[in-house]
């Protein structure tokens, strides 16, 4: 596997719904596996590796607050849900013979240990994959944000955002197939084209602090390799370079 990738460090954002394979929802074996074995060498070609995983399999705030539910602890089960992901992807990770570590922003002994930047960055460095669970600790905020907010915390150099589209598109690519997909954009370009790259907040984050945001197709799980060594038929990358 080769060892020159564009980026040493990176956080990968996935959503839950990636791990649940072809089910309605919850864990696919299968899939996850799946994930782990790509990963695995992404690991091996030297890549440092931190994650965030989203919870669509198991629960999404936003069906709460139809039901009726307080958003607040609408919310708190969806951070609830990323923690068994990340938990669903750490057996998986350990079975495949590869260290990781699972840290949450809500305080939850024995199950995983507090979120530590300084931790996370020495278990990084050792070649653990990390993973962060239960977003920011606080309603209201996507794991988007969680994700660039741990990028930033643990020295990424880049934010992966793993979708089901081959990039950003000037318009969405589903209903419009003349759609345009950007291969490069900076983030003023972003803005000023009003192009739903994430939510406000986390793209704020990476544009304030020139983090490099990746929204890549991750639908070929060997697209990630394929995007750390340059190709970006399936990306697109936001930065201010």
């Amino acid at each position: 596997m080769p060892s020159d990738f564009v980026y040493k460090r990176i956080l990968l954002k996935i959503t839950g719904e990636a791990l649940k394979g072809n089910n309605d929802q919850g864990f696919d074996t299968d899939a996850i596996e799946s994930l782990v074995d790509d990963m695995a060498q992404v690991l091996d070609g030297g890549v440092e590796l931190a994650i965030v995983l989203g919870a669509g399999n198991l629960w999404r705030g936003a069906i709460g607050k139809k039901l009726g539910m307080d958003p607040v602890r609408a919310d708190y089960m969806g951070m609830l849900g990323t923690v068994m992901n990340a938990l669903a992807m750490k057996d998986a990770f350990e079975k495949r013979g590869i260290n990781c570590e699972v840290q949450t922003s809500i305080n939850m002994h024995p199950i995983a240990e507090p979120f530590d930047h300084s931790k996370a960055i020495k278990y990084i460095e050792e070649g653990r994959v990390v993973i962060f669970a239960g977003g920011t600790g606080h309603p209201f905020f996507t794991t988007d944000t969680a994700a660039a907010l741990r990028a930033l915390e643990v020295g990424a150099e880049a934010f992966f955002k793993a979708t089901k589209v081959n990039g950003v598109y000037s318009d969405d690519p589903v209903k419009n197939p003349s759609a345009t997909r950007y291969e490069k954009l900076s983030f003023d370009e972003a803005l000023y084209k009003n192009l739903k790259v994430m939510d406000s907040t986390a793209f704020s984050l990476c544009r304030d602090n020139n983090l490099p945001i990746v929204v890549f197709n991750f639908s070929d799980h060997k697209n990630l390799i394929r995007v750390l060594e340059g190709n970006t038929e399936t990306a697109t990358i936001v930065s201010n370079n």
